[in-house]
């Protein structure tokens, strides 16, 4: 049997061998189609997910300047209407612990995307460098203020809310270590992921007010209690740092290994949703504390 074309006849065999290939070829540009356009979603949605983070994180950062840091000599005692015990008359050392914690944090919030930025780790090495040094050392006199705080005060919400914060503080600690320590080794795989996971941390102060905000508006408090020793609130202890942190392990090792489509499209609806949820929890936020803090302190400045 033979299939006969303009150029002559070819065998029956020869025939299926072409249309198989030919088959394989159309398949494998969709496929490859089908991957590129999964990767530039992917790629979009990290980046959506990263500007909106930095634009809320540099608010609250700013916030945090506006609010605690300017009004330490001024009236530190409104510090206790946003959480309860922060400022004591006496407590001269735990005052300015937290204080400096409060200063620290508010950098943090405010260097810690444009650290991570690959354009001005290229493009400007030098800016990278010393904003990085400024960077840890906030983080080491944040986790440094915040320890001694608790220490010496402990939290409001007792004995979990001591451990949980007390956790965060150390891991701080030891990742502006690392991050350090692997720069000056020139060991830059290894302090990438340190300062990845630095990230994670640092952002948490501004994740806890966030993932607080959003359940509160979603749920009505369920599971809060004002001394901060309901159910929800010893959860909190913990979930606005460890989640970060398993999340910076997962793409630390998901970029040793080839993703699958199922898990990069899961990954982009996430990370627009996550997009999506923080831009209304940074409007409520804004609305609600941020706004009158910084307008005023910039219209003083």
């Amino acid at each position: 049997m033979t299939a006969v074309n303009c150029y002559g006849s070819i065998n029956a065999n020869e025939f299926e061998h072409y249309r198989a290939r030919l088959t394989m070829t159309i398949r494998a540009i969709v496929e490859t189609s089908k991957q590129h356009l999964i990767d530039q979603l992917l790629h979009a949605s990290l980046k959506l997910l990263t500007v909106v983070v930095w634009l809320s994180t540099l608010l609250f950062g700013l916030y945090i300047l506006a609010f605690y840091v300017s009004s330490y000599t001024v009236d530190p005692e409104s510090w206790n209407q946003s959480l309860a015990g922060l400022y004591v008359h006496g407590g001269t050392l735990a005052n300015n612990s937290i204080g400096l914690h409060f200063f620290a944090g508010g950098v943090i919030l405010i260097l810690g995307c444009i650290q991570l930025l690959p354009l001005v780790r290229k493009r400007a090495p030098g800016v990278h460098r010393m904003s990085g040094r400024v960077y840890l050392l906030s983080c080491l006199v944040a986790a440094i203020g915040g320890l001694l705080f608790i220490a010496i005060r402990g939290t409001v919400g007792g004995l979990v809310m001591d451990i949980g914060f007390a956790l965060y503080g150390a891991l701080m600690f030891i990742c502006s270590v690392q991050t350090y320590r692997y720069a000056r080794r020139r060991e830059f795989a290894n302090h990438r992921a340190w300062a990845l996971r630095l990230f994670a941390l640092a952002i948490g102060s501004w994740l806890y007010r966030m993932e607080y905000g959003l359940w509160f508006m979603t749920t009505d408090a369920i599971g809060h209690q004002q001394d901060f020793s309901g159910w929800f609130d010893k959860i909190m202890a913990f979930f606005f740092y460890v989640p970060n942190l398993l999340l910076v392990e997962f793409i630390l090792r998901s970029k040793r290994s080839r993703q699958s489509a199922k898990l990069k499209g899961l990954l982009t609806i996430s990370f627009f949703a996550a997009a999506s949820l923080v831009m209304i929890g940074t409007w409520a936020f804004w609305d609600l504390f941020w706004a009158k803090p910084i307008l005023n302190f910039f219209r003083l400045s």
